[in-house]
This record gives C-alpha cells, structure tokens and sequence, in this order.
C-alpha cells in the first residue's frame, strides 16, 4: 500500500448527523402538516445507515410531500405526476449501488401513478416507498382522492364520493409486495422504526404513512393519534407476539375458524387463545390489511400498524443484471455501430 493510500485508509469517515441530511431551503409545508415529522424522522434515521449522502436518492412526484427532495441533503428528483416509482426503477436499474426513496401521496401514487406502483411492487426493484396518505388531494386545494371515504364531502364532491376508496395495503399485497408496513406522522419512534425496516429489507418495501392535512382533511386519523383513543383504536404488530391491544392490555384477537374476533382478557382468554404475528404467512396479512372498514369483516376492530407482511424473492436488477452477464458469455459484448448499421445494407458505388 503506498502512502497516499494508507493516508486515505486512516482517515475517518465524517460522522454524520440528522442536521447534515438538512438544507438551506425553507421548508414550505403548512403549519402544523404532517409532513414536517416525516421529514425530520427520515433526517434522523438517515445518519445511521452508513450510507454516504452522495449514495442517496429521493424521487418524488407531484403533490405536497413531492418537495420532499428539495428539503434533504442528498441526490434527488422533484419529478412528474405518478411517475416518481418509473423514474426510480430506471436509476435503480442502472446505479444498484444506490439507496433509492420515492416520496409519493394517496393522489400521486395511487391515481394518475398507481399502474406505475404497482408494476413496481411487482417487479420487486430494491427502492422504498414512503407513500403519505392523507386521504385528500391537499396540494390542489381539497378534491377527494383514491383513499378517501365513500360519501366524502369536498369541494369536487360536493354532494359526497360514490367512490369505493382503495385499500393501499390490500392493493400492495395484490401486486405480490414483498415488504408492506404501516405507520403513521404522530408516533415519531414507530416511524423511525418503520423507516429503519424498509431500508433493510432487499426488494421493494411498500411503506403507507398515516399523514394528517390540517388544512382540508385535519383529524383524518385522530383516533388513532390521540391519547384518550390510540390503545383502544391501534394495534401494533410485533413477529411473533399475540394480538394484544387496550389502554390495560386486556384485549386481543384471536382466529375463530378463519375469522378474526376481538375478546377480552379479563373474561376467560389468555395469550396463548390469541393469533401470534408472523410476518410472513401470506394468508393471515391478506386479514390484516383488511381488518377495518370491510363489510365482509365482522366487528369492530383496532388499526394495525407495523410490519404486516415481509417476503424474499429476487429483485429485478439483480436479475437483469444476471442476464445481461449471461448474455455476454455467450455471444460476447457485441458491437453498437454494427447492430445499428443492420443485416440489410446498400453500398453506393461511384
């Protein structure tokens, strides 16, 4: 090792901390939006990924979480609406080597960019999705999007939706995601935690992001936020622990033939009575995603949050980058000037 070299192995790396993944920029959000304790929990988590900030990138589409880019010191792209996921398949594809994120909304994601999203999921590219759901179009001042409630009052709906909202998770699931987890702006250790997990998991992590818009859809998600309701209203998953959930713990739910019930465990249950998580039975998650606002369930239930369902399988630029290597060995790296010149050619003589 010459000197030079030894002199750059020596020297450490800069520890980094939230404040170096920070901008100069203003950060242009309404007061008190959700998306302000998304942002400084994505800051905080970053420093501890060792990953340098010139490896990461943001991709976002259109809508207010899409300024997420300007707002964190790292690679990025504020990019067109419902485009981001297409965008980040195709700088994934050609700089694996990358940390991808993609910042997009219930409107941007899931509307003009949900085939985008869901070819995506399927495809299983190493990127993160962080999808902030708000179940409003807040950015154009308040119309009801993909996730908002059937017979939604809104400035496009005046009258109320007719429209049967989507269940992001269930549609995640449906598109063969292998890594589907919930969280929400108001729990910052949770997402912290949530944010931590995607980054982990090799494919493509499917994060939804419970995000309140205090300006036209404000208490969306109250119940689950606030202290007089969130035990009641939140369940919170942990592999391989029962369903346990109450402001004294003493409710669970447990599975009665193939359906889900929530009973009580000061009348006659115990732990060991109720569904013990795994994260990785695909037919239990296919319950989970739908154990609220579903006719076909019975009951009321809490709101699950956490990981809901983790899987492997190859991703697609490891495969193609398996074929490509393949292709090589059998016919040779080839020859650009000569594929575009063609088989089919016309020599012009004098």
């Amino acid at each position: 090792m010459s000197a030079v070299e030894m002199a750059t192995a020596n020297v450490a790396s800069p520890v980094l901390t939230s404040k170096d993944f920070a901008t100069d920029q203003e950060v242009r959000w309404c007061p008190g939006c959700g998306d302000y304790s998304i942002l400084a929990q994505v800051q905080k988590i970053m420093p501890t990924l060792g990953i340098a900030r010139e490896n990461i990138a943001i991709i976002s589409g259109i809508g207010c979480s899409s300024r997420f880019p300007y707002y964190m010191n790292t690679y990025g792209m504020h990019s067109i609406h419902g485009r981001a996921t297409a965008i980040a398949s195709g700088l994934k594809s050609s700089r694996p080597e990358l940390s991808v994120w993609i910042v997009t909304g219930d409107g941007d994601g899931l509307s003009i960019g949900g085939n985008h999203t869901i070819h995506l999921l399927r495809r299983n590219i190493d990127v993160n999705i962080m999808l902030f759901n708000n179940q409003i179009y807040g950015l154009t001042k308040g119309q009801y999007s993909p996730t908002s409630e059937l017979h939604k009052v809104t400035k496009s709906t005046p009258v109320g939706s007719v429209d049967h909202p989507f269940n992001p998770m269930a549609l995640a699931l449906g598109a063969e995601g292998t890594f589907i987890a919930r969280s929400m702006d108001r729990d910052p250790k949770h997402l912290q935690s949530m944010l931590l997990r995607a980054h982990q998991h090799k494919g493509t992590s499917f994060l939804e992001i419970y995000q309140n818009c205090n300006i036209f859809n404000d208490g969306a998600f109250e119940i689950f936020t606030e202290k007089g309701t969130k035990a009641n209203e939140t369940l919170f998953l942990e592999h391989g622990q029962p369903l346990i959930f109450g402001a004294d713990k003493d409710k669970g739910i447990r599975i009665n033939g193939l359906k889900p019930e929530v009973v009580s465990l000061k009348e006659g249950f115990s732990a060991n009575d109720l569904w013990i998580h795994d994260e990785h039975d695909f037919y239990k998650a296919q319950i989970l995603v739908r154990l609220f606002d579903d006719p076909r369930i019975e009951g009321h239930f809490p709101r699950p949050f956490g990981v809901f369902y983790e899987t492997s399988r190859p991703t697609y630029e490891d495969m193609m980058k398996e074929q490509i290597e393949q292709a090589y060995a059998k016919k040779g790296k080839g020859n650009l000037a000569k594929l575009l010149r063609g088989n089919e050619v016309w020599e012009i003589l004098g």
